[in-house]
């Protein structure tokens, strides 16, 4: 019995030794007899084995039905490289491969002439068709590699907050604007790979990993941008700023009630998919990372703040003589215009600087203070885009005068950005409270796996009743003020206020030529589903907001009505 088994073991193992004498023959004849012959061959292949395909999570805009389309994705194509040493006829390489590389021929023809050079990259991401037809043409010391690069789909929409991908101070990819930069730990790719991912987020505490949208694991970004309302505000903004040949033009739609912006963007801008050919002063975002005095749409602000207080009421007069001195300082109604008894309505229908004058010096200046802390002006709104500032609301925090208090009620002498705007002014459309604006609805880990973003919950600024109040006299202005009545909806009611600020001069003081004209409104009025802020800066040949950004604002209006089928709110015989 012992020696039959004896016997088989020794079977066994002759049977391993004659298969291991077998491998290290092949291998010899591998890498040694035929081992030009295999390298050829290597060099033909789609992959170069040394270099790892580029690998980044997906950036998702939401379409209105839930459905999803890329912002930021993947496109695998060629990678065209030589090794110039082993090309044996150079004209004829050229012209065979001339004919698939168009205007990189000249690059290619140089490329190949480089003796002693070990390899060269000649032409990057070229389509799949043009890479395999070069593959199949099995030329010496050409390599046609796979590669993947970073495309957005979108172009020029929204790119300033998609961002995009460059090489960093470490020679690695990386984030470089935008949520690219913002979540570059997401959408990174570690070595570690999906079932390392997957048994972490398994067993991990999911709140605490992507709780506040800043600790999230690797994923994609879903975010809450409509790519068919981004793509209007874009154009309407593009429009706008070219026929007042401003120096700038931005806009936000937010849904009030959640924070979510649908639409964001500013002209000029740039495209991600060619941003070496774009202008780096147009890589920044200006929604986010400048400052700006927004002039009159403060104003529904200060109403508000002044009915919440109970300084005022929607029933208050004042007299208004069209100039006043406050600290050896005149500040006049932009007409220059007294109009004696006037009312709180008569302050927004006619834009009337004395008007909120009157109620700052009502309010007194730390409560007046207060309410500005409260809407969000003296810190970040939090947004997920980098490279947020803070409002600069330093006069009023250093100054006991008066004057700074009555132009600051007017929107002149506070600085903010425009997301910090629509944050405060959406405490109108949001029955009194503060939400955080954000762009990231959730994070798709690549386990499979999805996680809701929490982005807090609303702080509350103003009572019901002062929202609905103030809401109440910015449909009037609507319905009878702009454009004298002639941009009423009979159907819907609409809230909105234009602003027209002087863009302070270098060497102080305000330019008496050079404006910021802004405008913000939300529908419907009393259960908003949108608000809009849209502003232009430096608008050449014209004053007045109401001139340039009024049916840039209606247009939207009508547009996300009839795109979302917002329901009327009102018959026409309620006007």
């Amino acid at each position: 019995m012992r020696s039959h088994l004896r016997l088989k073991l020794r079977l066994v193992t002759g049977a391993l030794i004659l298969f291991a004498l077998l491998i290290i023959v092949r291998l010899y004849f591998v890498q040694v007899v035929d081992g030009e012959e295999y390298s050829y061959k290597a060099e033909r292949q789609y992959t170069h084995g040394s270099q790892a395909l580029y690998d980044r999570g997906f950036i998702y805009f939401t379409r209105k039905d839930g459905t999803l389309l890329s912002a930021a994705g993947l496109e695998a194509g060629f990678r065209l490289a030589v090794v110039p040493d082993r090309i044996k006829d150079a004209d004829a390489t050229l012209a065979a491969v001339a004919p698939h590389i168009g205007e990189r021929t000249e690059l290619f023809s140089t490329a190949i002439t480089k003796k002693g050079d070990p390899y060269e990259a000649v032409a990057p991401r070229l389509p799949e068709a043009a890479g395999a037809a070069i593959a199949e043409l099995e030329l010496p010391g050409v390599l046609v590699e796979r590669e993947r690069w970073r495309t957005y789909p979108a172009g020029k929409s929204a790119a300033q907050s998609i961002g995009f991908v460059a090489f960093d101070s470490d020679d690695d990819l990386a984030g470089r604007y935008g949520l690219e930069r913002y979540y570059d730990y997401v959408l990174k790719r570690e070595k570690e790979g999906l079932f390392g991912n997957f048994f972490s987020e398994l067993f991990a505490d999911l709140d605490s990993v992507v709780g506040d949208g800043r600790t999230a694991k690797e994923g994609e970004l879903v975010t809450t941008i409509e790519p068919v309302v981004a793509e209007k505000l874009r154009q309407i903004l593009a429009d706008a700023n070219g026929l007042y040949s401003s120096a700038e033009t931005g806009g936000i739609i937010m849904r009030p009630a959640t924070g979510e912006i649908i639409a964001l963007d500013t002209v000029p801008s740039f495209d991600p998919n060619a941003f070496s050919e774009g202008d780096p002063e147009t890589f920044d975002n200006p929604l986010v990372e400048s400052r700006y005095e927004f002039g009159s749409i403060v104003k529904a602000l200060t109403v508000a703040s002044g009915i919440d207080a109970g300084v005022i009421s929607p029933g208050t007069t004042y007299t208004d003589t069209g100039c006043i001195t406050l600290n050896t300082k005149k500040i006049c109604n932009h007409d220059l215009k007294a109009r004696g008894t006037a009312s709180m309505q008569d302050v927004l229908s006619y834009s009337l600087n004395l008007g909120v004058s009157y109620i700052a010096g009502r309010l007194g200046h730390e409560r007046m203070r207060d309410y500005l802390v409260r809407l969000g002006f003296s810190e970040e709104t939090g947004i997920d885009l980098p490279g947020e500032i803070p409002s600069d609301m330093q006069n009023l925090l250093e100054s006991p005068r008066d004057v700074e208090y009555a132009t600051a009620s007017f929107g002149q002498g506070i600085a903010t950005t425009p997301v910090a705007m629509i944050r405060a002014l959406g405490a109108l459309a949001n029955k009194g409270e503060l939400v955080t604006p954000h762009l990231v609805r959730s994070v798709r880990l690549e386990s499979g796996l999805e996680k809701e973003l929490s982005w807090g919950k609303g702080q509350k600024v103003y009572s019901p009743e002062a929202v609905e109040a103030t809401t109440r006299m910015l449909v009037y202005v609507v319905d009878n003020n702009l454009a004298g009545g002639a941009k009423e909806i009979p159907e819907m009611s609409v809230a909105a206020k234009t602003g027209t600020a002087q863009i302070a001069d270098s060497g102080g003081g305000y330019s008496s030529y050079r404006y910021f004209h802004s405008f913000f409104g939300y529908f419907p009025a009393y259960d908003p589903e949108f608000i809009i802020l849209l502003y232009t800066r430096d608008p050449k040949g014209v004053q007045y907001a109401s001139e340039t950004l009024t049916d840039p604002f209606m247009e939207l209006v009508h547009f996300l009505s009839s795109y979302y089928d917002i329901a009327p709110d009102r018959a026409v015989s309620d006007i």
